[in-house]
């Protein structure tokens, strides 16, 4: 629906002052007579009622403005103002009568038109919405666009289709219009109809991308991958500069065993200023499993890492901490956990992958510093003040790490696996201090819980 701004000079100079057209009310007229008199009175009363709609007094407004009405009846921008005023107070069955008056006493203003359409699509009024942008469509191309949203709203898919493929025949393809077209395919069904759509602008418009692009998606949505593939040859012929068709490429590639190809594709992707991170990190997720597969491609997997344009993305450096964590290649997925960590210094799991890791890898300085910092983030999680009390013992601090240890227990929920983690730890806390007994309590309580398990 097209917005309209009334602005206050042009409501007086267009609606009111034309003398032949509404009021019929001279304003600058001496008054001579009673007519005169009822000229002031009317004159000051409408300047009042737009001052109180102006403030927001709406019932006021609305008074003021009948009152004006019962001076002269004629006057359709009176209805018109009542109208909005009805609207603001809710009083809706008032503001549709209100708005049909005015476009009845002045059946070709569009202004008065747009309104009463605005409030029919506001009261989900569809059919009587329809009528009123029917005769609006003749002012202007988005009326047209409008009547189609309302085909569509009234599931009279055929008559918005018709209306869509003749705005994009005169002006060309819009995404607001091509989002209206896809939903009214997805509604009915018509997968055929939509790809000939595209195959036509293709044909008719080989120089534009997003056409191949759009085509690309619905052969593969259509499970039709090698039209897809084929299309995105064609691309690639057409516009050989093209950086978003290698999305669609790399995989077409992967999928057909061709490595070297998907490999360039691929680092055209991660490299490409015009493609969202999102989209990069997903193609890298698919080739580090390729790479998961035939290692011989890893210094290719190293690169294209090195290609990431936007350097500051945690998942992707994440997915490759994942990626050399699975070939159990801890030091180098260490390192990619770390930078992910400083990008996103609050992300649980990346603490957790970090610490975990210094555990493993017998770095418990590093690993007693970092869970003392996690517990000020989150003092209630049993994880860290587990990871906090394993470095201390290994670093000889056995009271500090009973400390923790008996600490973390309290937090613990349901999680035996963790609690016989627990107690092994305040076993091994207890024979550093040369304590048997309790270190034998504990063990046992450990050894029982692993063995239900």
């Amino acid at each position: 629906m097209k917005n309209k701004i009334y602005i206050l000079c042009l409501l007086f100079g267009m609606l009111l002052f034309p003398q032949v057209n509404y009021a019929q009310v001279d304003f600058n007229k001496k008054p001579d007579d009673d007519l005169g008199n009822n000229e002031d009175e009317f004159q000051e009363l409408f300047y009042e009622a737009l001052k109180q709609k102006g403030i927001e007094n709406y019932d006021r407004a609305a008074e003021t403005f009948l009152k004006c009405i019962k001076i002269d009846k004629s006057v359709p921008v009176l209805y018109f103002e009542l109208g909005k005023c009805y609207n603001q107070l809710k009083n809706f069955g008032a503001a549709e009568d209100a708005f049909e008056k005015a476009v009845d006493k002045d059946p070709e203003n569009e202004w008065f038109l747009d309104e009463l359409y605005g409030f029919y699509a506001s009261q989900n009024e569809h059919a009587k919405a329809i009528k009123t942008v029917k005769q609006l469509v003749k002012y202007h191309p988005d009326y047209k666009e409008d009547l189609a949203a309302l085909y569509v709203r009234t599931e009279k898919y055929d008559e918005a289709l018709e209306i869509l493929d003749a705005l994009d025949a005169e002006f060309g393809t819009t995404m607001s219009r091509d989002i209206m077209r896809n939903r009214i395919y997805e509604a009915t069904g018509r997968k055929k109809d939509q790809i000939k759509n595209l195959e036509e602008r293709v044909e008719n418009n080989p120089e534009k991308e997003s056409n191949y692009l759009a085509l690309i998606y619905r052969y593969s949505e259509n499970n039709e991958k090698e039209k897809a593939f084929e299309t995105a040859k064609e691309l690639l012929k057409a516009n050989p500069n093209s950086q978003l068709v290698h999305l669609a490429l790399y995989k077409f590639y992967l999928d057909a065993n061709d490595a070297e190809n998907a490999i360039k594709s691929m680092k055209i992707v991660v490299s490409s200023n015009e493609i969202k991170p999102e989209a990069k990190l997903k193609v890298l997720t698919d080739f580090i499993s390729f790479v998961g597969e035939h290692p011989e491609y890893e210094a290719d997997l190293v690169e294209a890492t090195a290609l990431v344009s936007d350097a500051n993305n945690s998942k992707t450096v994440m997915e490759l901490g994942q990626y050399y964590l699975s070939k159990n290649d801890k030091e180098k997925a260490l390192a990619y956990f770390e930078t992910a960590l400083r990008l996103e210094p609050n992300n649980f799991n990346m603490m957790r992958n970090v610490m975990l890791l210094y555990v493993d890898l017998q770095k418990f300085e590093l690993a007693k510093e970092k869970s003392a910092e996690a517990l000020e983030k989150y003092p209630s999680q049993p994880l860290f003040y587990l990871i906090h009390g394993v470095s201390l013992n290994a670093l000889n601090e056995p009271k500090q790490a009973l400390e923790s240890l008996e600490m973390g227990l309290d937090f613990l929920v349901e999680d035996s696996q963790m609690e016989a983690d627990f107690y092994v730890q305040i076993s091994k806390a207890y024979t550093l201090l040369n304590n048997t007994t309790k270190a034998k309590t504990f063990s046992d309580k450990a050894k029982q819980i692993q063995s239900s398990n």
